[in-house]
């Protein structure tokens, strides 16, 4: 199994970008950080574990269809810290 997260870019343009983010359990996204403001729809329920640069892991219980927005310039990895797969759907705002 591979330790990254399987990205799927569904919609781009120059407002959005939409990417439905599967995770397999220890799965993640690696490091990274957010150059827009974004939401996320979580399509299943999971736990995640976001680990900051400095070490600090967070963790955050997702439900389905409950979203959040965070606003850009956060660095983070986040990790399927359950024991299920686990998927979100990730909307960046771009811009008009």
């Amino acid at each position: 199994m591979t330790t990254t997260a399987r990205a799927s870019v569904q919609h781009e343009d120059d407002r959005v970008r939409v990417t439905r983010w599967d995770f397999e359990p220890g799965q993640s996204t690696g490091r990274h950080v957010h150059a827009y403001d974004y939401v996320v729809v979580p399509v299943t329920d999971g736990l995640t574990h976001v680990v900051t640069p400095d070490g600090t892991v967070s963790a955050s219980h997702l439900r389905a269809g409950q979203s959040y927005a965070r606003p850009a310039g956060g660095e983070h990895e986040v990790v399927n810290a359950g024991t299920a797969p686990l998927a979100f759907v990730e909307i960046e705002m771009k811009g008009q």
